[in-house]
């Protein structure tokens, strides 16, 4: 296998036919969903595609991809570096295929092709490096700049004791 520049469409029938592998480098400033929740959209993203037809004659696009970013910590505010990386298995379908979904094992993910029966493998790359950033990037405790003493904002009091709305009911159920 050959790194190559990667493709930004293929059609999956065909690719899986010739077995065809991709391995290439995206840059990170192409994936501009990604890039809105970084803070240095700089780099590259190792991408690694393989299509093939599985046992059950599915068209399958296995893969992988790696980058490393740097996202805001949300505890204290400061940079975080942290690799993102994930694997992926697919099998096209047409959109609104509803009776293909249902032959389709649970190892795989759908993915809909578009009109000219292309995937987007670009769009796919990045819709699962946004899956692997984790919702609240933080540092590690030890090494965050704010401790844990600094989180607290003060004493709650207790609560103040409120009427019960059914004691009326009660003054009536007596009478």
């Amino acid at each position: 296998m050959q790194k190559v520049k990667m493709p930004i469409t293929i059609d999956p029938v065909k690719a899986a036919q010739k077995r065809s592998d991709y391995e290439g480098n995206t840059p990170l400033v192409d994936l501009t969903r990604l890039t809105e929740s970084l803070l240095n959209p700089q780099g590259d993203v190792a991408v690694r595609i393989e299509c093939s037809t599985d046992q059950q004659g599915l068209t399958v696009i296995q893969g992988s991809a790696a980058c490393e970013v740097s996202v805001t910590c949300e505890r204290c505010g400061e940079a975080i570096n942290m690799s993102l990386d994930c694997n992926f298995a697919y099998t096209p379908v047409k959109a609104g295929d509803n009776a293909a979904l249902e032959l389709i094992p649970e190892r795989y993910d759908v993915i809909d092709k578009d009109e000219h029966g292309e995937i987007n493998l670009r769009q796919l790359v990045e819709d699962e490096l946004i899956l692997a950033l984790p919702l609240f990037p933080m540092h590690d405790e030890a090494v965050c700049a704010v401790s844990a003493a600094l989180m607290s904002f003060g004493d709650i009091g207790p609560e103040p004791e409120k009427p019960n709305p059914f004691a009326i009911l009660a003054e009536l159920k007596k009478k």
